[in-house]
C-alpha cells in the first residue's frame, strides 16, 4: 500500500521574527512512519518543522513549514495513496496581517487579528475516493468521545485516534501515548499506555493498514 503519514506542527507567521505554532514534536507521526515503512508499504511523510530525523526507508519526505504549505502538499500526494494518517497539529488560526519587517514593540498593548487556516482533514475528507481510507487524529482535554465522534463524521474519516492531552504520560512532547480508536463503522478500540512506537504499530493494525 501507498500511505500518506503526516506530523509535527505548523508555524503561521507574524514577521521574519515571529510565528504562531504549538507544542507538537511529530513523535507520534514519525513513529507512524517509521511502522509503515517497516511493514513494507510505500511511505510518504509530510512534516512539519521538528527536530527528528525522519525514518530510514521513507519513499518520498516532504518539508513544510505552514498550514498552506502542509495544505498543498498533502492534497498533491492523498489522490495516489490507499490510506492517509493525518497526525500533523495544523493550526486552526493564522496571523490575518504578516509585517515584512520586525515589528517592534512599544508602550501599549498589541492586538494580533487571526484568520481561519484551511482545515485540511477535511479537505481530504471531501477527496476521498472509494477504497481510500482516512484516518484523523483528535487531541482534546474535554469530552474527548464526543468531540472525536463528531470530527469523525463531519471530516469523512473511516477512524479517528483521540487521546487526552491533560493526563500523565500522554500529549505532545511525551514519549508515551494511549489512544482511543472510533471507526465510522462504530467501533471503539482502546490501545493501553505504550511507547509511541508500540501505539503506532496498533493503530495501523487495528485499523486495517496492516493487515
Amino acid at each position: 500500500m501507498k500511505i500518506l503519514i503526516t506530523a509535527g506542527p505548523t508555524r503561521e507567521a507574524l514577521d521574519p521574527m515571529r510565528f504562531i505554532s504549538n507544542r507538537s514534536s511529530g513523535k507520534m507521526g514519525y513513529a507512524l512512519a517509521e511502522a509503515a515503512v517497516a511493514a513494507g508499504h510505500e511511505t510518504v511523510l509530510v512534516s512539519g518543522p521538528c527536530s527528528l530525523t525522519p525514518p530510514e526507508g521513507l519513499a518520498k519526505v516532504v518539508q513544510v513549514i505552514s498550514a498552506a504549505d502542509m495544505a498543498e502538499a498533502v492534497k498533491a500526494e492523498f489522490p495516489s495513496c490507499d490510506a492517509a494518517v493525518m497526525c500533523a497539529a495544523v493550526a486552526d488560526y493564522r496571523p490575518k496581517n504578516y509585517s515584512s519587517s520586525k515589528i517592534k514593540k512599544n508602550d501599549g498593548e498589541m492586538v494580533i487579528e487571526l484568520e481561519r487556516t484551511e482545515d485540511i482533514l477535511a479537505s481530504l475528507g471531501s477527496m476521498k475516493k472509494p477504497g481510500q481510507l482516512l484516518i484523523g487524529f483528535a487531541a482534546e482535554t474535554d469530552d474527548m468521545e464526543e468531540n472525536a465522534l463528531g470530527k469523525l463524521q463531519r471530516k469523512n474519516l473511516d477512524w479517528i485516534a483521540a487521546n487526552r492531552l491533560d493526563l500523565p504520560g500522554q500529549g505532545a512532547e511525551s514519549n508515551t501515548n494511549t489512544v482511543v480508536l472510533y471507526s465510522v463503522n462504530g467501533d471503539r478500540i482502546v490501545i493501553p499506555l505504550a511507547s509511541k512506537k508500540q501505539v503506532a504499530e496498533a493503530i495501523l493494525k487495528n485499523t486495517g493498514v496492516n493487515k
